[in-house]
């Protein structure tokens, strides 16, 4: 329990064992590459508010315009009193909104990193003195088991996932992921999921290429990570940020370019690097409001609303579970 008499928090782990598993893993592979969820330790944390702040890095600021324009409407579909899970909290800014307008019987965010779980829960509770917080820290991209709270049994639950993190996942994993939501929704649920839209590639290679480097930043700091906590040896000065858009996939892809030769070592384990060899870190794929649709219906969703700003730069969907 927090210093707040309605925040919870369960922590159900998910980073035991398997960082180095999967860093192993990812490192081991013909195209090496490393899984985006890591990039959230603190540090992390920091540098992505930071990069949502950025001028060129559009869609944050859009969606909270969104948000503030279309929260009414938003609230409308949920309903009252419903139970609100949100994935991938982060620091639950555009959560405020919602929260404010819904008065949800519970909210409970779900996010793999503990200590920003721990601070934003605790600043939300100052906030909505009255909001039952149950904060989970686990790993939302794979199936579930909530904990025991009477509220998700008797209230209708809808998730929340806002942000473009959906294009983390390729197509497939998209696919699955959804349909693990809709099982956690449950008959009669909802989801409330934000999408970034195809659109000019200058403004997409901008976003992730941003001139202070705060997104190269964010790229290396995951390499800090693996030395820190797993004991690595990169040598960050040798490796280099580099994004772009591959329109072929519509996705905009994030890689760290070895510079030089060189070894890593890790758990016993020696990686080769050739100069110019990548490790793949992350995927952001676009998708029309169409395309996506289309995939949530493939998932067992049925798209009811979507909201786009005037530009048409980003889209928040608005899915239904069938009874």
């Amino acid at each position: 329990m927090a210093p707040h008499a309605r925040v919870f928090f369960h922590d159900l782990q998910p980073d035991a064992g398997s960082f180095l598993e999967d860093v192993i893993a990812g490192l081991s592979q013909p195209q090496k590459a490393l899984n985006p969820k890591y990039f959230y330790d603190e540090r992390g944390c920091e540098l992505f508010e930071a990069i949502c702040e950025l001028p060129e890095y559009y869609p944050t600021r859009t969606e909270m315009a969104m948000m503030r324009a279309h929260v009414h409407e938003m609230t409308r579909r949920l309903g009252p009193g419903c139970a609100l899970i949100e994935y991938g909290s982060g620091s639950s800014l555009k959560t405020r909104a919602l929260i404010a307008e819904l008065g949800p019987a519970v909210y409970m965010p779900i996010d793999i990193a503990a200590a920003q779980l721990r601070k934003s829960s605790i600043r939300l509770a100052e906030i909505f003195p009255d909001l039952l917080i149950a904060a989970v820290c686990a790993d939302y991209s794979r199936p579930l088991a909530l904990p025991d709270i009477a509220c998700l049994k008797t209230h209708r639950r809808v998730i929340y996932f806002p942000g473009s993190t959906i294009g983390n996942f390729t197509v497939p994993e998209a696919r699955q992921f959804l349909h693990d939501a809709r099982r956690l929704a449950g008959a009669g649920g909802a989801m409330l999921v934000g999408v970034d839209l195809k659109k000019d590639h200058g403004v997409l290679h901008a976003a992730y290429n941003d001139t202070q480097g705060v997104t190269a930043a964010f790229n290396l700091n995951l390499l800090a990570r693996i030395n820190r906590e797993l004991g690595a040896d990169f040598d960050l000065a040798a490796f280099s940020h580099r994004a772009f858009y591959d329109s072929a996939a519509g996705r905009i892809e994030m890689h760290l370019v070895s510079l030089a030769g060189q070894w890593v070592k890790l758990g016993g384990y020696v990686f080769p690097f050739r100069a110019g060899e990548t490790i793949h870190t992350e995927n952001s794929y676009k998708y029309s409001v169409a395309e996506f649709q289309d995939l949530a219906r493939s998932a067992g969703f049925e798209p009811e609303e979507c909201w786009t700003d005037p530009q048409r730069l980003f889209a928040v969907h608005y899915l239904a579970v069938p009874r």
